[in-house]
């Protein structure tokens, strides 16, 4: 089992964690949200923390709140991220109302590893790629940069048309955008015989499509990983399952992929604060297969 984290991503720093928040810097600015893992005490004080935020988020329910500004800044910026030897993808942040600001930073583990295996392909065509329950897209924006043809699927619009911001604002074109149920789309690509050659999800613990499917993850995680394992070219493809729920085991990963896959690569993705913790952020599996 392996623990990840980004070893270079200078727009993004988490500062410090705990007492269920997290302190963050996103380019020039610097946040204060909910953290359900960051259940230690916080290294700096609470009049540090106070002192170094710009907002602080301040949740009314489990799924939504409002921010309140501690210092002057605009409600959308931008920050950018480095592929390894590759150009910079960048990302229009937001201060939502469902405490997330547009991007996961654990996440660029998984878009390094994309860039450099896609990059590496060697064949006639373009390979494939399908990135489910896609959010704003760093992966469909390093699939894309390694020069795939990128199949971007989500169920909610705006973050889809979100994505489609990053794509303009990283200099990318010709990414294909759904807003479909990943089960429903998938199912029709094992009917179609469609392949690919990458393929990455990141289900949440509970969703829904756009006409109300509902997603619960440990009771469809399983049926998903089948189909998609049907989606995969034989030959050579790239394979990433990431999840993010809490008590949720790199063994259930493994269990779920290790028939098909002996050189699987397992483990946590986790952010190392500036104050020396390290905050867990969700379990993978990925596998490259042939490329």
């Amino acid at each position: 089992m392996d623990f990840l984290s980004p070893s270079n991503f200078p727009d993004y720093e988490l500062i410090d964690c705990g007492n269920f928040e997290k302190l963050e810097r996103f380019g020039q600015y610097i946040t204060i949200r909910p953290e359900p893992q960051a259940v230690w005490d916080s290294a700096l004080s609470q009049s540090e923390w106070q002192k170094k935020a710009h907002v602080r988020f301040l949740p009314h329910s489990s799924y939504a709140g409002n921010w309140e500004k501690l210092k002057p800044m605009p409600d959308n910026w931008e920050v950018g991220y480095n592929l390894p030897n590759g150009p910079t993808i960048r990302f229009k942040l937001s201060l939502t109302s469902f405490k997330h600001v547009g991007i996961f930073p654990e996440q660029a583990v998984h878009w390094d590893y994309i860039y450099q295996n896609l990059s590496s392909f060697k064949g006639a065509e373009k390979p494939r790629f399908l990135n489910l329950f896609a959010y704003t897209g760093g992966a469909s924006l390093a699939a894309k940069a390694a020069g795939a043809d990128v199949t971007h699927l989500d169920s909610v619009r705006q973050v889809v048309s979100w994505a489609k911001n990053n794509m303009e604002l990283s200099k990318l074109d010709n990414i294909r955008w759904l807003i479909e149920d990943a089960m429903k789309y998938v199912k029709r690509e094992i009917k179609r015989g469609s392949m690919y050659q990458g393929i990455i999800l990141d289900p949440p613990a509970y969703g829904h499509g756009p006409d109300k499917e509902q997603w619960k993850l440990e009771d469809n995680l399983n049926e998903m990983v089948n189909c998609v394992l049907q989606i995969l070219a034989p030959e050579k493809h790239m394979l990433i399952l990431n999840t993010y729920s809490l008590g949720f085991s790199s063994l259930i990963i493994e269990n779920l992929l290790k028939k098909k896959y002996k050189n699987l690569q397992t483990g946590e993705l986790f952010l190392p604060s500036t104050s020396g913790y390290k905050l867990p952020l969700g379990v993978f599996g990925r596998v490259v297969s042939g490329l």
